[in-house]
């Protein structure tokens, strides 16, 4: 073993030590919105924090600085993985350098806070419960901000933590056409007469066999339960807490079917990211600062491009019929026309994949206005109502449906809510890239063999996907930087034949 491998390996030792309290880290995190009683919020906190920090600490030590350094211009006789790895955690190490252990230890201690609080307002409908947690939260915000550094927005200091190699006028740019090609486009769907029967998904649905049915989806796409697990939260999530450990949690409605199965697909999609990376990353657990676009790519991909496309139903209606005989009566294109039912709605989670891109503009352009100090906390019900109003044509009628509906402010995840955006375009594009390289791909999808796309994944984006910035690697696989085209054409051909327009 030459200096550069016994070097290498340090590395990766290190990194273990850190990942051994980030996956603990994540585990609380679990714990606290499964699991935790409400009375545990005060003292998890501050082992929430403890533990936290000594991962941070471990991360931006001297030690690992050394490591490093020594590396620095020494990596020719490595393969190219682990030179992308060196050169990802360098970029992470510099940015959180910077951050000081007894900050990073007071944010966590809020962020677990806030969690709890953030609960208890949700459930009562009172943004003004949550309000003194989000202000203190965005006054870590700003002080992030400054620390990482930035030229002339303070958004930008904050985005890399989510979304490296994407700056605010990136967005800009994507946002702008967006909104320019999908605000028509909308309209002209919810004008047509021939609008599906959503009506199709509403009645009584068990939790049980909801349920049921969620996990026969996981089981279709490949999520592995022998490292993982399905439970309830108030937000749909997925949690890596080992190295073969990958928990989701969905929410069940009773009313409507389809709300708990495609959150399911969805963080499936998140969980198969997580399962498919390669062993030499086994012990690489990062708290920031990887894309989420890519992430968020997986999660909508399954959920959307595959989950509700006609070839996936197919093979997939019979078993739902199962487990639901009235759909017994209903014929397949009648379902699949209403899963894709276009709609301005409230909630996020719940919308179609549309008007999905509308949800996330909005805040988007709230966060960038409070980093900025443009607006300030108080003032977010309302903001967050006329802007309902003015992308989507719907109001909020309490907190609970507008304002709080989203977990990631009380994470302190500013600068989160842009990557499913980019998750959105980047999974179309990939799989426009999957069709062309596998020519016979919905076919073998409407037969029930989605391995063969699950392999095609695990080869091109699952292996070494959490140490790309995710422009370098929609480039790596696609041939070309991220473009709004794929999903913009994605978007446009499906629904103009669900709802017949030529």
């Amino acid at each position: 073993m030459n200096n550069t491998e016994r070097l290498f390996k340090k590395l990766l030792e290190q990194l273990k030590n850190a990942a051994k309290f980030y996956y603990a880290f994540d585990l609380l995190e679990w714990d606290q919105l499964i699991k935790m009683p409400p009375g545990g919020a005060k003292g998890r906190a501050e082992i929430y924090a403890a533990v936290n920090t000594e991962g941070f600490k471990l991360l931006t030590s001297d030690k690992m600085g050394e490591i490093l350094k020594k590396l620095k211009g020494n990596v020719e006789n490595l393969n190219p993985e682990k030179q992308l790895l060196i050169k990802r955690i360098n970029a992470i190490y510099q940015r959180l350098k910077v951050v000081p252990p007894d900050l990073m230890k007071a944010f966590n201690e809020a962020k677990s806070r806030a969690c709890t609080i953030w609960t208890e307002a949700k459930k009562k409908s009172d943004f003004s419960i949550f309000q003194p947690a989000l202000k203190d939260l965005v006054g870590f915000m700003h002080q992030f901000a400054e620390l990482y550094g930035y030229e002339k927005n303070p958004y930008d200091g904050l985005l890399p933590s989510f979304e490296p190699g994407i700056t605010t006028e990136d967005l800009k740019k994507i946002i702008n056409p967006l909104l320019k090609e999908l605000i028509p486009f909308v309209r002209s769907l919810i004008e047509q007469p021939n609008k599906p029967d959503e009506k199709i998904l509403k009645g009584h649905f068990s939790e049980r066999l909801q349920r049921k049915l969620s996990l026969e989806a996981l089981k279709v796409i490949g999520y592995n339960f022998n490292k993982g697990r399905l439970d309830i939260a108030p937000h749909p999530c997925t949690a890596a807490v080992g190295p073969e450990d990958v928990r989701l949690a969905t929410r069940f409605v009773l009313k409507d079917l389809a709300p708990a199965l495609f959150a399911s697909i969805h963080e499936g999609g998140h969980g198969l990211y997580e399962q498919g990376k390669d062993p030499l990353l086994r012990w690489v657990k990062l708290d920031t600062d990887y894309s989420l676009g890519l992430h968020e790519s997986q999660s909508l991909m399954w959920e959307n491009i595959v989950g509700r496309s006609l070839s996936f139903w197919k093979f997939f209606y019979p078993k739902l019929q199962n487990i639901f005989p009235r759909f017994r009566n209903i014929a397949l294109k009648d379902f699949y026309r209403a899963i894709n039912t276009v709609k301005p709605s409230l909630i996020r989670i719940d919308t179609d994949e549309v008007t999905y891109n509308l949800h996330v503009i909005l805040r988007f352009e709230i966060e960038e206005a409070l980093i900025k100090g443009e607006i300030k906390v108080k003032d977010l019900p309302e903001l967050w109502n006329k802007k309902m109003k003015e992308y989507l044509g719907v109001v909020p009628k309490n907190d609970a449906e507008g304002v709080l509906q989203d977990i990631h402010w009380s994470l302190g995840c500013f600068g989160y809510f842009p990557t499913y955006m980019l998750g959105n375009l980047y999974a179309a594009q990939l799989f426009a890239t999957a069709k062309r390289e596998i020519p016979e791909l919905e076919e073998e999808i409407a037969k029930g063999n989605l391995s063969v796309f699950l392999e095609w994944l695990r080869m091109k984006v699952h292996r070494f996907g959490l140490i790309y910035e995710g422009p370098e690697l929609i480039r790596e696989v696609t041939g070309e930087s991220p473009t709004l085209k794929f999903w913009l054409d994605y978007i446009k051909e499906k629904y103009s034949k669900i709802y017949d327009i030529s």
